[in-house]
Order: C-alpha cells, then sequence, then structure tokens
C-alpha cells in the first residue's frame, strides 16, 4: 500500500477499496502516515467524497484502529449518541433509565466544544465523580449497575484522533463522510449490540436546516448498519434550549428534577422518545412505556444513584443532590423588557454566553468552572409579561453577570400574539 496512490485515487474523485483504507487508518494510529499526508486524505474526501461502501469501510477501519470491547452479558448492549446542542443532558438521565429497563449500556462520551456543553463536563460538577476509568473499572461498573459513562481511552479509535486534528487545522470538519466515520468508529468501538442517534437541528445546534440533519442522519444511519450495528435516528428540534437550564452543574439539577418527578417537559419526553426506539428496536415491546416508567418510579434514578457512587461520587447523592452540587456567587434575573411571546431564541448565542462565563470550552485546554451559566430560561411560545425573569444568569463576577446579561436580551426575541411550540421530534430514519 502506498499514501500516496489512496490520495491519488480521491483526488480523481475515486473512492479507494476497503484493504486501502484500512491500511491509511492503521497508518493514521501508528504514526506511519503523515500530518501531511494526512491533510491530503482529508481534504480529497472533503473535496470528492465517498460512496456508501467507502463510508462504511472508513468507519470500520477507524473503529479497528485501536481497542474493541466485546461483551458477554445476559442483555442487549445499547447506547444513544447526540451530535450536540444546548442544554442537552438527554444522556445523564437516559442511560440510568435504559439499565432499570434491563439492558447494558456503557457510554463512551466527549466534553463540550465551541457552544454546546459535554455530557463529561456535566458529570464533572458532582463531587469526587471520576469519568477516567480503566478497561477493568469500566466493565465493573457496566456489570454491577448497568450503566456507565466514561471517557474514551487512548486506545479507543486512535485514528480518529489523529484525523481529527488534521481535520481541525486544514477546514475539513465539515465533510459528511469525515463526520459519520467520527461519531461512529468511537461508538462502535465500544461493541454496541444497538445504536439511537439524535440528531439536531436548528439554531443550538451544528446543523441549523432540517435537510442538512436529515442528510447526516441518513449517513450515520446506513454506516453503522452497514458496520453490524442496528441503528436508527431521530432529527429533533434545537430551536432553543433542550433543558430550561445550561451549564454543567445546573443542567445535572434539571437532570435531577426530573429523576425525581419533580420536573417534565422537553427533556423527559425527548429521553423517553429515544430509550422508546432503542428498546423497540432491540426487540422489547412498549419501549416509551418501559421507560417513562423507569422514571417515574424511581428505578432510573436508583441506578443514577448507584452508577455515580460506582465511579467515585457521593453515596447519597440522589437524596441529597443539592447539597453536593457547586453554586456560583452571583445570581442575577434578566427580567422581561415587554409583555408578549417569545418568538424565537438563538440557541448557539446563549451557548457561547455560558462558554464566556466559564461554563464552555473553545479549546481543549480551557478550565471549565462547573458552576457557571443560565438557568430558568423562557422557551419559544411562552406568554411572558414585562418585569418576569426571561432567564437566571449564574456568574462568578459581576462584569461577566453584565455581559451575559447583554447576550441574553439579543439572544431571546418577544414579539406579539400567540407563537406555536416547535416540535420536538421532526423524523425518525430507520
Amino acid at each position: 500500500m502506498d499514501a500516496r496512490a489512496i490520495i491519488a485515487t480521491l483526488r480523481r474523485g475515486g473512492t479507494p477499496d476497503a484493504d486501502a483504507l484500512t491500511w491509511f487508518a492503521q497508518g493514521l494510529a501508528d504514526g506511519s502516515v503523515t500530518d501531511a499526508q494526512a491533510g491530503a486524505f482529508a481534504m480529497g474526501v472533503c473535496l470528492n467524497g465517498l460512496d456508501g461502501a467507502g463510508r462504511a469501510a472508513l468507519t470500520a477501519a477507524m473503529r479497528d484502529s485501536g481497542k474493541v470491547l466485546h461483551w458477554d452479558l445476559d442483555a442487549p448492549v445499547l447506547d444513544k449518541h447526540s451530535t450536540g446542542g444546548v442544554g442537552d443532558c438527554v444522556s445523564l438521565i437516559l442511560a440510568p433509565a435504559l439499565a432499570a429497563c434491563g439492558v447494558y449500556v456503557p457510554m463512551i462520551s466527549g466534553r463540550g466544544l465551541g457552544h454546546t456543553g459535554g455530557t463529561l463536563d456535566k458529570l464533572d460538577a458532582i463531587p469526587g465523580l471520576r469519568t477516567t476509568l480503566t478497561e477493568d473499572q469500566f466493565r465493573q461498573v457496566v456489570s454491577k449497575v448497568g450503566c456507565a459513562i466514561v471517557s474514551a481511552s487512548a486506545d479507543i479509535a486512535p485514528a480518529d484522533k489523529r484525523l481529527y486534528a488534521i481535520r481541525d487545522v486544514t477546514a475539513t470538519v465539515e465533510s459528511l463522510d469525515l463526520i459519520t466515520a467520527s461519531i461512529l468508529s468511537k461508538k462502535l468501538a465500544a461493541g454496541l449490540q444497538g445504536l439511537v442517534l439524535d440528531v439536531k437541528c436548528g439554531s443550538g445546534a451544528f446543523m441549523k436546516t432540517a435537510d442538512d440533519a436529515r442528510s447526516l442522519a441518513r449517513a450515520l444511519v446506513d454506516t453503522a448498519n452497514a458496520t453490524g450495528c442496528p441503528t436508527s435516528a431521530l432529527i429533533t428540534d434545537m430551536s432553543q434550549p433542550l433543558a430550561p437550564s445550561l451549564g454543567n452543574a445546573l443542567e445535572v439539577i434539571d437532570v435531577m428534577r426530573v429523576l425525581t418527578g419533580a420536573a417534565s417537559g422537553r427533556l423527559l419526553d425527548l429521553t423517553v422518545a429515544l430509550g422508546g426506539v432503542l428498546l423497540e428496536q432491540a426487540g422489547m415491546a412498549d419501549g416509551q412505556a418501559k421507560i417513562r416508567e423507569a422514571i417515574t418510579t424511581g428505578a432510573a434514578a436508583e441506578k443514577f444513584g448507584a452508577m455515580v457512587c460506582a465511579m467515585g461520587g457521593p453515596v447519597r447523592f440522589v437524596e441529597d443532590w443539592a447539597r453536593f452540587l457547586p453554586e456560583a456567587p452571583v445570581i442575577r434575573e434578566v427580567t422581561v423588557p415587554e409583555t408578549g411571546t417569545v418568538t424565537a431564541i438563538d440557541g448557539e448565542a446563549l451557548g457561547l454566553t455560558v462558554v464566556a462565563l466559564g461554563g464552555g470550552r473553545q479549546v481543549e485546554t480551557d478550565i471549565v468552572d462547573p458552576a457557571v451559566g443560565l438557568s430558568d430560561v423562557v422557551s419559544i411560545g411562552d406568554a411572558v409579561q414585562k418585569g418576569q425573569p426571561l432567564a437566571r444568569i449564574h456568574a462568578a463576577r459581576e462584569s461577566q453577570a453584565d455581559a451575559a446579561e447583554k447576550a441574553v436580551r439579543a439572544a431571546i426575541t418577544i414579539g406579539g400574539g400567540p407563537v406555536t411550540a416547535p416540535t420536538l421530534v421532526l423524523e425518525q430514519i430507520t
């Protein structure tokens, strides 16, 4: 094999065969492919694309470039992945709810970057909890509790880690083929027997239009199924935050309110929809009813508490979660300037506001403050009165709260007349 020949095939608009893509992925992992060759490969894929078979072959090759887990358990091994948005803490509810339904969830997750929050950052707000586990520790938690949410080890899809860094500096991040291979290579390395994808669309998502979201969902579903993992996707609305809060500890509060029966709304509804698809895909009838029952009976909360404890967090976190979560020193209400209806929310702007407060990162080395963010954010279609809260700012300093207040006001549009709230689940791709 020769990297130059593979790059030349891409330059001519062709798709390298599976053996060539496997060789190239291994070269990315072991360093025998240079940065220059990796950049040329990424640009060739970005400009000319791969066919469906090539996309599946690249995904499998990147998955197999490192460790691939295998499970010997007495029930299906399932997982969920979201393409990212604001106020999206579904994983923290869905993983324990699925475990309470009798399946196993070895969730390898990520941290936030840009305007979107990361599942691991939310868990980091819980004192003592460790998301970096050895493989043996990961297996023990999954086997004992039924679910674990952890970071990827260095030997999970190393080809993707190398290629992702190259894409970031060569303006090739947007390639549908490379996005698909990147997402799925890490997920499928967990040894899954079923996967559901939450492909988000709207102002708070990376995919702003329904057509772009549909193209990505179709590519992900077709590729995952071609590599042997039964997969479906929901295209869901991200024209506003999913939860009422944005920020790590604040989103954990929203999670605990759902798990303990103190809140419902879009966060619960989407959790039930995604879990229902996943359970029924695995052959379990009445999937949505099972997920909702796991949450309403407290079984999911019990699993969440067991997971937190097994991963080093407080033993009685579920019973006394408010005592353990950090609070910001500055809390300020942003009030409605005039009576009317919430007609639009710029989700990306709100996400970037949280980043500016210190609750997210623009580069991987940024330090995250778990206490800061926004809470009690209004929803599209809400009728609001002058002087009532649009949102509450949680900041480390008054100057940060000043800047955040201006940003929140600019991101939320108040108009006259009734507005229909957006549909949460737009489409299912199977």
